[in-house]
C-alpha cells in the first residue's frame, strides 16, 4: 500500500516531468521562431529594409513583454488570493512539498495564460498601438461630437478593442474561478487524526460536507464579485465609446448616425454607462452586506436598460421617424453626402458641362489627329492572346496579362500595351522538373513585348514594335538592353544564382542561351546560411547540392507581390501591377493605397473599408529586385502616420526619378471605387439623395456577346478646352435603369494634373445615346447583321470588343472593334472590322481611316488624310517551333503538303488571314526541301 510520502513523490515527479515536457517544446518553438527571424533577417538587410522589419519585431515585443509581466504576475497573485483564502477560510493547512509543487503548477499555469493573451495583444494591436502613438490629425472635425476624425480612425478602434480584450479577459477569469471552486467543491477532506504534529495536511472544522460547500460557494462568489466590480466599471467604459461609434450606423436612411441614433440610442448609452457604475458600487456594498439582491440588481438593471432601448427606438422609428423619414433625417443626410465625398476624394471634382453640337466633321478629325492616332483597336484580352500565341516561342514562356501605357515615340505621345514573358516552370516537360533545373537553371524570363493599342497588321494581330528574343524594337525609345526577369508575377519560387551551372538565358534556334547572374539580389549562401536556408525552404538538395558553391547566392520572395507584403504587409496593395521599360531596363509599378473603416458617415465600399487614398506608388526593378516606395499624396494623414512610424520606409515625391515619373498611372482600382460612389453621391442635395432621383450607374455594353457593365479604360485625347491630348482614365454614366448616357468621370495621368477627377456632364435638356443604345443599333443594322451572321455560318466566331466612348471637341464619337476567331483550338481572335458610330449614323469598315471617312466623308483638303491604323507584318517575328520534325522521306514532304494546303484553303474560308498565312508559310518550307 502506498504511503503520503510515496504518493507525494509520485505526484512531485509527474509535476516535473510536465514541466520539462513543456519547456522542450517551447524551445523547439523557439528554434523554428529564431530560424525565421535571423532568416528573414538577412533577407530585409538584403533588400535595405532592415530598420522596418527590426521596428515590426521588437515593436510586438516592446507591447508583448510588458504584458506578459503584467499578466504573469497578475495571474499568479490572482491564483495565491484564492489559494490563500481557501486555506485561510478552511483551516486548512499544508506541508511545504506540497506548498512548493501547488506554487510551481500556479507558476506554470500563470505563464502559459499570460503568453497566450500578451501574444493576442502584440500580435493583434501593435500597428493599432504605433498608429495611435504617431496618429496624425486630419483637419475635420465630425458635425456631432466635433471631434478630429483621427480620433475615430486611430484612438477610438484601438480603446475600444483593447476594451473588448480586457472584457474577455474578465469573463476568463470569471470562468476560471468558478472552475476551481467547483473542483474544490467535489473534494472531501478525509478526517485523519491520526496525522498529527509535523505532518499534519488539513484540519476541518465544520462536521458535514454539506456545510463545507456551502462555505465554499460563500468564497467563490465574494471572488466573483470583485471581478464583477471591474466587469460593470469595463461595461461603462464600453458605452461611452459606444456613442462615438453610432457615427459608423448602418440602422438609418443613410450611413453613420441618424434622427433615431442621436435622440435615442445615445440617451440610452449614457443610462447603461450610469447603471454600469450604480451596478459596480451596488456590487462592492453587496460584498460587504452579505445581500444577494442587491448583487443581483447590476445585471437585471442592464438587461432591462438593453430591452428598453431596442423597444424605446423601434418605437421612435416607427412613430416619429418612418411617417416623415425625410424632415428627420435630412441634416443627417446632408452629413452623408459630405462626409463620403471627403473619404473618397470625391470633394473636390471640377465639374463641367459638355456642350454636346453635332456638328463634327472629317476636318475636326484631323485637327484631333492625335485623338484618332490613339484609338485603341485592340482590346487587352484578344492582345494577350496573341502575344502567347505568337511570342511565347517556347511552352515554358507566357505572358500574364497585358497593362496599358503611354510612351512618347518620335516627339509623340502613344499609348502601347505591354507584357512581360515570364518563365512558366509548371509548363516545363516533367523529366525537366529537376531541382537543378527548377532552383539553378531555369532562373528567370525574358524579354518583352509592345505593340501601340492603335495599330493591327494586315492580318488583324498587334503589331509589335518590341518582339523576339533577344528583344528586337522598332524604336530606339523602347530599346530593353537588360531583358532577364528574375522577379514578377509568376516566380513563386526561389533560385539560387552564381552557382557551377550555367543559367538558361533565351532559346536560339535548336541552341540553349545561358548567362550569369550580375545583379545585386541574393543573399550568400555561407555554410550556416545553407543550413539555415535549406531548413527554411524545406530542401536536403540545397545543402548538399555541388552546384552551389562559396560565391552562390540565394535568391527568394521573388513575386513582386510576395516581395512588396513581405515588407510592409499592413499596406494595401493594387493586385494589378503594370509594367514600364525605362533607359533600357524593366520595372513593376505597384500601387499602394491606405484605407480605414472607421471614417464617420462615409458609406462603406466594402466590409473593410470606407476611406481610400492612393498615397504611395512602390516601383520594382525586376532584374535587381531593389523595392522603393514613394508617397505621391503628401496630404493623406494615414500615410504620414505610417511614414513616422517607419521614417525610412518611404521616399518623398521628389526623389522618385523623372523618368518614372511620366509613366505614373491614376489606378483603375481605385477610380472605379470613386466612380460607383460619385454615381450615387454626386448631387449635394438630401432630398434628391433620399428619394434617389439622380442616381447614376456605370454604363453597359456588349461585349463578346455578353451585356456586361463597362471597364474604366486608359485614353488618349485631348479633354475639351484643354489645348492638347492627354492620358486619361475614363468611365460614362447612365442613368439608372436608363440607357442615353448622362456623364462621363474622367481621371487625369500626366504632369501636374496628375490624380485629378472632372466630371463632364451633359445637359438635362438633351438626350445624348448611350453605349448599350449604340450596341442595339449596331445589332440592328441590316448590313452588320447580315455579315455577322455570314461570319457566323462560316463556324467563325464573330465577338465585339470594347466600345470606346470618345470625346472630340463638342462631340461624341463611338469606336467598336469587332474580332474573328477561326474554327480552331489555338486560332487567335482577329481585329477584321471597325464599328463607328455618330449621330444616328452607324458603319462598319476594314479599317478606322475607313469608318470615319464613311461616317464623315472626305477632308476639305485631298491631300490631308487620316493615319493609317494598318501597318506592315514584321518579317523577323519568331514562332512557336513546330510539334513534330518535317517527314525525311519524299513520300511524307507531299502527304504533308496537302494537309497543309487544305488546312490553308480552310482558314481562308474563315476569313482568318493569318492562319491562312502561317499554313503557306509552313506550306513553303515544304516546297524548298522537295526542292533539294
Amino acid at each position: 500500500m502506498e504511503t503520503q510520502s510515496t504518493k507525494k513523490k509520485i505526484t512531485f515527479k509527474k509535476i516535473t516531468i510536465t514541466i520539462i515536457f513543456m519547456v522542450i517544446i517551447a524551445v523547439l518553438l523557439s528554434f523554428g521562431k529564431l530560424l525565421d527571424f535571423w532568416t528573414d533577417f538577412l533577407w530585409f538587410k538584403e533588400v535595405g529594409y532592415t530598420s522596418t522589419y527590426i521596428k515590426q519585431v521588437f515593436a510586438k515585443l516592446y507591447i508583448g513583454i510588458p504584458f506578459f509581466v503584467a499578466f504573469t504576475v497578475f495571474i499568479y497573485i490572482y491564483l495565491q488570493r484564492i489559494k490563500s483564502n481557501y486555506y485561510k477560510y478552511m483551516n486548512i493547512l499544508t506541508t511545504k512539498d506540497e506548498e512548493k509543487t501547488l506554487n510551481q503548477t500556479m507558476g506554470v499555469v500563470a505563464v502559459l495564460t499570460a503568453l497566450f493573451f500578451s501574444f493576442g495583444i502584440a500580435g493583434s494591436f501593435w500597428m493599432q498601438i504605433l498608429k495611435f502613438i504617431n496618429s496624425t490629425s486630419f483637419n475635420i472635425k465630425d458635425p456631432i461630437f466635433v471631434k478630429d476624425i483621427g480620433f475615430y480612425v486611430f484612438t477610438l478602434p484601438l480603446v475600444t478593442e483593447i476594451f473588448t480584450f480586457l472584457l474577455g479577459f474578465i469573463i476568463f477569469l470569471m470562468l476560471i474561478t468558478i472552475v476551481i471552486y467547483i473542483v474544490l467543491i467535489s473534494i472531501r477532506q478525509p478526517m485523519d487524526k491520526e496525522e498529527l504534529g509535523s505532518k499534519i495536511r488539513r484540519l476541518r472544522t465544520e462536521n458535514s460536507f454539506v456545510s463545507l460547500q456551502k462555505r465554499v460557494m460563500e468564497l467563490a462568489l465574494d471572488q466573483i464579485m470583485l471581478i464583477g466590480v471591474v466587469f460593470f466599471a469595463i461595461i461603462a467604459l464600453r458605452s461611452y465609446l459606444a456613442s462615438f461609434a453610432l457615427l459608423y450606423s448602418e440602422t438609418g436612411a443613410i450611413y453613420g448616425a441618424g434622427f433615431t441614433d442621436i435622440n435615442v440610442t445615445l440617451g440610452v448609452y449614457r443610462i447603461q454607462m450610469v447603471v454600469s457604475i450604480v451596478s459596480a458600487i451596488a456590487l462592492i456594498l453587496a460584498r460587504y452586506k452579505r445581500n444577494k439582491k442587491l448583487a443581483a440588481f447590476g445585471p437585471i438593471a442592464l438587461v432591462a436598460v438593453y430591452l428598453l432601448g431596442i423597444g424605446a427606438e423601434m418605437a421612435v422609428q416607427a412613430v416619429i421617424v418612418s411617417p416623415n423619414e425625410l424632415a428627420r433625417e435630412r441634416k443627417y443626410i446632408t452629413n452623408s453626402l459630405e462626409y463620403t465625398k471627403m473619404a473618397y476624394g470625391l470633394d473636390d471634382i471640377d465639374v463641367e458641362e459638355f456642350s454636346v453640337d453635332q456638328d463634327l466633321t472629317y476636318d475636326d478629325l484631323l485637327d484631333n489627329q492625335d485623338t484618332i492616332s490613339n484609338i485603341s483597336l485592340n482590346d487587352y484580352r484578344p492582345t494577350n492572346e496573341a502575344y502567347n500565341q505568337l511570342q511565347g516561342l517556347r511552352n515554358y514562356y507566357k505572358f500574364h496579362d497585358v497593362d496599358i501605357d503611354r510612351y512618347i515615340i518620335d516627339g509623340k505621345l502613344t499609348q502601347m500595351f505591354l507584357s512581360v514573358r515570364e518563365l512558366d516552370k509548371e509548363a516545363l516537360d516533367d523529366n525537366a522538373k529537376t531541382w537543378v533545373n527548377q532552383h539553378l537553371k531555369y532562373t528567370h524570363g525574358y524579354g518583352l513585348t509592345m505593340s501601340p493599342v492603335n495599330k493591327v497588321t494586315s492580318s488583324g494581330q498587334p503589331s509589335m514594335v518590341v518582339r523576339n528574343v533577344p528583344p528586337v524594337s522598332d524604336y530606339k525609345e523602347l530599346e530593353v538592353t537588360v531583358p532577364q526577369i528574375y522577379f514578377g508575377e509568376l516566380t513563386n519560387d526561389y533560385v539560387v544564382v552564381n552557382t557551377d551551372e550555367q543559367e538558361f538565358d533565351y532559346p536560339m534556334g535548336e541552341e540553349l542561351q545561358t548567362t550569369k547572374y550580375q545583379g545585386t539580389a541574393g543573399i550568400k549562401l555561407n555554410f550556416l546560411n545553407k543550413v539555415l536556408y535549406s531548413i527554411r525552404e524545406g530542401s536536403f538538395k540545397l545543402l548538399v547540392s555541388g552546384g552551389v558553391n562559396s560565391d552562390s547566392k540565394i535568391i527568394i520572395n521573388r513575386n513582386i507581390m510576395d516581395r512588396v507584403n513581405k515588407i510592409a504587409p499592413f499596406l494595401s496593395y493594387d493586385e494589378d501591377p503594370y509594367a514600364v521599360v525605362v533607359n533600357g531596363k524593366i520595372y513593376y509599378i505597384i500601387d499602394g493605397y491606405t484605407t480605414t473603416k472607421y471614417f464617420p458617415y462615409a458609406e462603406p465600399f466594402n466590409e473593410n473599408a470606407n476611406y481610400i487614398r492612393n498615397s504611395f506608388k512602390v516601383i520594382v526593378d525586376a532584374y535587381n529586385g531593389d523595392v522603393n516606395y514613394y508617397i505621391v499624396d503628401e496630404k493623406d494623414p494615414l500615410v504620414e502616420t505610417y511614414s513616422k512610424i517607419f521614417p525610412k520606409l518611404f521616399k518623398p515625391m521628389s526623389d522618385m526619378p523623372k523618368e518614372f515619373i511620366s509613366h505614373l498611372r491614376y489606378p483603375q482600382t481605385m477610380f472605379d471605387i470613386q466612380a460607383k460612389m460619385y454615381g450615387t453621391y454626386h448631387t449635394n442635395q438630401p432630398d434628391i439623395f433620399y428619394n434617389r432621383e439622380d442616381k447614376w450607374e456605370i454604363a453597359k455594353q456588349n461585349y463578346q456577346g455578353k451585356t456586361q457593365v463597362m471597364e474604366s479604360l486608359y485614353f488618349t485625347f485631348e479633354l475639351p478646352g484643354e489645348g492638347k491630348p492627354e492620358f486619361v482614365l475614363s468611365i460614362p454614366y447612365t442613368p439608372t435603369g436608363k440607357q442615353n448616357m448622362t456623364a462621363f468621370l474622367v481621371a487625369r495621368n500626366d504632369g501636374d494634373n496628375y490624380g485629378k477627377l472632372k466630371l463632364y456632364e451633359f445637359p438635362k435638356s438633351k438626350t445624348i445615346i448611350g453605349p448599350e443604345q449604340v450596341e442595339a443599333r449596331i445589332s440592328n443594322n441590316d448590313v452588320i447583321s447580315r455579315d455577322l451572321a455570314l461570319w457566323d455560318s462560316r463556324g467563325s466566331q464573330v465577338l465585339r470588343g470594347n466600345i470606346l466612348t470618345i470625346p472630340i471637341n463638342s462631340s461624341i464619337l463611338y469606336i467598336e472593334p469587332l474580332y474573328i476567331r477561326a474554327d480552331s483550338e489555338k486560332a487567335i481572335p482577329e481585329v477584321r472590322r471597325i464599328i463607328a458610330s455618330y449621330n444616328d449614323k452607324v458603319v462598319m469598315e476594314d479599317t478606322l481611316e475607313k469608318a470615319l471617312t464613311s461616317l464623315f466623308g472626305g477632308p476639305s483638303d485631298p491631300n490631308e488624310q487620316i493615319e493609317s491604323s494598318v501597318s506592315d507584318e514584321p518579317t523577323d517575328i519568331e514562332q512557336m517551333p513546330s510539334d513534330s520534325p518535317l517527314p525525311e522521306d519524299e513520300a511524307g514532304l507531299i502527304k504533308q503538303a496537302n494537309e497543309l494546303y487544305e488546312q490553308a484553303q480552310e482558314a481562308l474560308k474563315a476569313g482568318s488571314l493569318s492562319e491562312y498565312e502561317k499554313k503557306i508559310n509552313e506550306l513553303g518550307n515544304i516546297l524548298k526541301r522537295l526542292e533539294q
